[in-house]
């Protein structure tokens, strides 16, 4: 788990470091990282934030996501964090970025620049329970049902980037090779 976030301005450039639940308190805008994988029947992996989590526990959300350390890249960052999270390894494409904020009831502050990374595996999740307490694949259109139906389910982020993930390049280059 990441003790430090880097703080950053709208352009991504650096302006410091802080504690990451200070960062969160103040909802100071830091760099994030999202990741999505999808197997190859074109089914998207979730999990279940554990139960633990001071923010959004028990939610479903993308693949993984974290915080880059210092003096990390943000695909060095990714592919840590998948491993760290999920149990798995794979090449990870840049897709996009994207500010968001959202507050929670607990007065927490999301507030990030998140950089989104696509892969693609079939490996067998092995995740890491201080994380993650359950994972699921699913396709797109039940999940997007899902979310419809039941958006309080899901991390914020998650629903505010899902359908640029499903427009992106890698994505679509990918299931058009499915089909």
């Amino acid at each position: 788990m990441e003790e430090q976030v880097i703080l950053v301005d709208t352009k991504d450039n650096s302006i410091g470091k802080m504690n990451k639940l200070e960062a969160h308190q103040k909802g100071l805008l830091h760099r994030a990282i999202s990741i999505f994988i999808f197997n190859s029947n074109g089914e998207m992996l979730l999990q279940k934030r554990a139960l633990h989590k001071y923010h959004t526990p028990g939610l479903w959300s993308n693949s993984a996501c974290s915080h880059p350390r210092a003096n990390e890249f943000t695909k060095q960052a990714a592919e840590r964090r998948l491993k760290e999270e999920m149990g798995i390894s794979c090449d990870l494409y840049f897709s996009f970025s994207f500010l968001y904020k959202a507050s929670f009831e607990n007065g927490l502050i999301e507030n990030e620049l998140d950089h989104v990374f696509i892969g693609f595996s079939d490996d067998k999740p092995m995740f890491n329970p201080s994380e993650v307490c359950d994972y699921k694949y699913a396709y797109t259109e039940e999940l997007l049902k899902e979310i419809k139906d039941t958006p309080e389910q899901f991390t914020p982020w998650f629903k505010i980037c899902l359908n640029k993930v499903l427009e992106s390049q890698y994505y679509l280059q990918k299931n058009a090779l499915i089909a």
